[in-house]
């Protein structure tokens, strides 16, 4: 163990808005005091006030979502939606200005981190005179923070240096080499299994929301183990790991405490919603809608996300046939009518009712005037987690807690590693009528809601993922399910789409679907990111992703 009166800990005065107990001090970058280990970790303190303090703190490190790109969503570097801002970071990703040294997204020195203090925090919480339970409960979470902080690596870089418990000290030697990525991956499951029967069961108070619960823990296990079948890890497609990820997305789906929301627009907007395994807690607040509600409204809204024509097309119709289907009833002169439900919780399109009155995205609406304006460049904007209260001229605050995991994804990732080892069986399809039924869509005379009755593993794929995609819009799952699944160099060169909507004098609205953003992916080195060249530099033996 390190010299305890040696090391110090900087300590921000900022708290996290977590939803379980608030905390004096939290540990955020500051710095603006200088405290002890001796001091955090009390052995004074039968409460252990100061311990759960920094242990906050790390909750705050958790994924956070939304508009945290320089100000965009992260999808917004995906297929699915583009900056409406010119020039915006976030569009590193798609054409081709990604480098070792400029990346909105890196996040290893934040990670580590993480790693650094949760092992601090182990190291040391056994002196502070809490209750067992209590101390049991504390290492646990603070092992999955840790597992989740190695998930976000792996999902980014590949390989990454794994730890332990160790807490290096200035003396020691830190050019150590990355481990593989099979092995961060492995690392991360062993400690699912170790710490899921040592963490909360469920949350019994509402002060506790937002702790690590057994859920949880088995939920990024699943996730880890459906990246690591992924063709991006798992090239050799390995039925066995597959079914690997199948196994573990069921344990996640057995937990009673569980399941589906009733409704689809009440998933994003319920601070304890049975469908919510993790979220990331904080105050109520107007961030969501302020960001990016489309521009013509007196309050403000910047309308910074422009959802691509290829989304809106993703969204089939409410009796569940795709747009392309000639018996979906889709009419190319009213392309939003009768669409799935989903479609308009997650997208603002042209005549869409907002806040008293009709949006307009033809172009010179109050919506999209042109002139030089910054609005939607694609005649959409984002709908997705937005409250409908407030007035056109105030915002309302609401609860925006961005859903790590969810019970309707974990569904998702069953039907897809279900599907990739055994094949369309009963259980996929039962998983995604079930999704689908929720949504809103119909059941049809068949009352398969518009699930295609496939026997073909490749064809059931492609319903799966773009299920997914329309189910998890926004939910920064398309921008690594592109990754994972190796497509990205398809959907991400050539041009992404908008609609131009013109209105004539006597109202009538005409639509063209217009390029309007080129995009390229370099298949050979942006399936990973590159390890930054800082780190690169100070510790060598890192070594570099490929091509990078």
């Amino acid at each position: 163990m390190m010299k305890r009166n040696s090391q110090y800990i900087w300590m921000g005065l900022a708290c996290v808005a977590l939803g379980f107990a608030s905390c004096k001090k939290s540990l955020e970058d500051g710095p603006l005091e200088l405290l002890t280990e001796d001091y955090i970790f009390d052995k004074t303190d039968p409460l252990g006030q100061r311990a759960n303090s920094y242990l906050s703190d790390l909750y705050s490190y958790l994924p956070n979502g939304y508009n945290r790109i320089g100000g965009d969503v992260l999808d917004a570097g995906s297929d699915d939606a583009m900056s409406s801002e010119m020039n915006a970071t976030i569009e590193y990703f798609k054409t081709g200005r990604l480098t070792n040294n400029n990346n909105p997204d890196d996040t290893w020195a934040r990670q580590y981190a993480v790693i650094r203090k949760a092992n601090i925090f182990l190291a040391n919480i056994d002196v502070v005179p809490v209750a067992d339970s209590l101390n049991r409960y504390w290492k646990a979470e603070t092992r999955f923070l840790r597992a989740m902080s190695y998930f976000e690596l792996y999902k980014r870089y590949g390989g990454a240096v794994l730890l332990g418990d160790r807490v290096l000290q200035t003396t020691d030697n830190f050019n150590i080499p990355r481990n593989a990525a099979e092995e961060v991956a492995d690392y991360i499951t062993k400690e699912c299994d170790a710490i899921k029967d040592l963490v909360r069961p469920q949350l019994y108070y509402d002060v506790d929301l937002g702790r690590i619960t057994k859920a949880a823990v088995l939920a990024l296990k699943a996730r880890t183990l459906l990246y690591a079948a992924s063709p991006s890890m798992n090239p050799s497609a390995s039925a066995a790991q597959w079914q690997a990820a199948a196994s573990a997305a069921e344990e996640v789906l057995a937990i009673p405490q569980h399941r589906l929301e009733a409704k689809f627009s009440d998933v994003f907007l319920t601070r304890n919603s049975p469908e919510i395994i993790l979220a990331y807690q904080q105050a109520a607040n107007s961030n969501v809608e302020r960001q990016n509600e489309p521009i013509g409204y007196q309050r403000g809204g910047r309308g910074i996300t422009s959802p691509t024509q290829e989304l809106v097309d993703a969204f089939p119709m409410k009796n569940g046939l795709p747009i392309s289907d000639p018996a979906s009833n889709y009419s190319a002169s009213d392309p939003y009518k009768d669409r799935d439900p989903r479609f308009y919780l997650t997208v603002f399109h042209n005549g869409m009712s907002w806040l008293g009155r009709p949006i307009e995205t033809f172009e010179g609406g109050r919506d999209k005037p042109g002139n030089g304006i910054a609005a939607t460049r694609t005649g959409y904007y984002m709908r997705k987690f937005m409250t409908s209260s407030g007035s056109a001229s105030s915002y309302s605050n609401a609860n925006h807690n961005f859903p790590i995991f969810r019970y309707g994804q974990v569904m998702l990732d069953c039907a897809e590693a279900t599907n990739e080892a055994q094949g369309p069986v009963a259980r996929v399809f039962a998983l995604l009528r079930d999704i689908r039924r929720r949504g809103g869509i119909e059941a049809g005379a068949d009352g398969k809601y518009g699930v295609p009755d496939v026997a073909d593993k490749a064809a059931m794929r492609i319903f799966i993922r773009n299920e997914r995609r329309i189910e998890m819009a926004f939910e920064e799952q398309r921008f690594w399910d592109i990754r994972r699944w190796k497509i990205a160099e398809n959907v991400l060169n050539g041009s992404l789409h908008g609609m131009k909507i013109t209105k004539a004098a006597d109202g009538a609205l005409t639509y063209e679907r217009t390029a309007i953003q080129t995009v390229s992916f370099d298949a050979r080195r942006m399936y990973r990111y590159p390890v930054p060249l800082s780190e690169v530099q100070k510790t060598p033996a890192l070594g570099q992703n490929p091509n990078w």
